[in-house]
C-alpha cells in the first residue's frame, strides 16, 4: 500500500495494491493494521455508497460539525471522480486551501479526508459508484456545506459543463458566510 501526503496536513492519498489475473483483480481497500503501521489511526463506524447516473454530478462541499465530525476514506468503486478536500480548520496555515485528486476504479486511489475539511466530488463520467468510510455516524443536526463553485475558494473542478446539484447544495452558503466549527491543532 502506498500512502502519500498532500499539501494539506492529514489529507492523504492512499493506493492499495491490486492483485490481478485472468479473472479480474482483488484489492484490500482498508486494513486497520496496515493503516496503523502507516500512522493512520481512524476508527471507521459507517460505510456509505453513492451512485450518480450523470457526468458532472457534484456532491458537496459538505462537512459534519463536532461532536459528529467525520474523517472519510473515499474511493470510486466504478467510474471516476475528481475528489476535493478543503482545509477549514481555524488557525491552520493552509486554511481555505484545497487539494483535488482523480479517483477511479482503474487507478485504485483513495483520498483520506480528515475531520476539519470540507469534502466534495464531481463525477467524470456516467454511472459512477463512490464508496466511503466515515469515522462517525451521519447526524442531520451537524450537517453543513459551502458552495462548490465559490469564487473565494476557486476550485478547479476540471469540468466545463453545467454541474448537476441537489437542491440543498445549490442553496449552500458562500465561503465568506461560512463560520467554521473546526479548530486547528498540531
Amino acid at each position: 500500500m502506498e500512502v502519500v501526503d498532500t499539501k494539506l496536513a492529514g489529507c492523504k492519498i492512499i493506493t492499495p495494491r491490486k492483485f490481478g489475473d485472468n479473472r479480474g483483480y482483488f484489492t484490500e481497500s482498508w486494513n486497520q493494521v496496515t493503516m496503523e503501521t502507516a500512522g493512520i489511526t481512524v476508527d471507521f463506524v459507517q460505510d456509505n455508497h453513492s451512485f450518480s447516473a450523470d457526468k458532472g454530478t457534484v456532491r458537496g462541499l459538505h462537512y459534519q460539525a463536532p461532536p459528529h465530525a467525520q474523517d472519510k476514506l473515499v474511493r470510486a468503486a466504478i467510474g471516476s471522480i475528481l475528489d476535493v478536500a478543503v482545509d477549514v480548520r481555524k488557525g491552520s496555515p493552509t486554511y481555505g486551501q484545497w487539494v483535488a485528486e482523480l479517483l477511479s476504479e482503474e487507478n485504485g486511489k483513495q483520498l483520506l479526508v480528515p475531520r476539519g475539511f470540507l469534502h466534495g466530488f464531481i463525477t467524470c463520467e456516467e454511472n459512477v459508484h463512490v464508496m466511503y468510510k466515515c469515522s462517525d455516524i451521519y447526524a442531520p443536526e451537524a450537517d453543513g456545506g459551502v458552495r462548490f463553485d465559490d469564487p473565494d475558494l476557486a476550485i478547479d473542478w476540471q469540468f466545463d459543463g453545467s454541474a448537476i446539484l441537489s437542491d440543498k447544495d445549490s442553496k449552500a452558503p458562500s465561503f465568506a458566510e461560512f463560520e467554521s466549527p473546526f479548530i486547528f491543532t498540531e
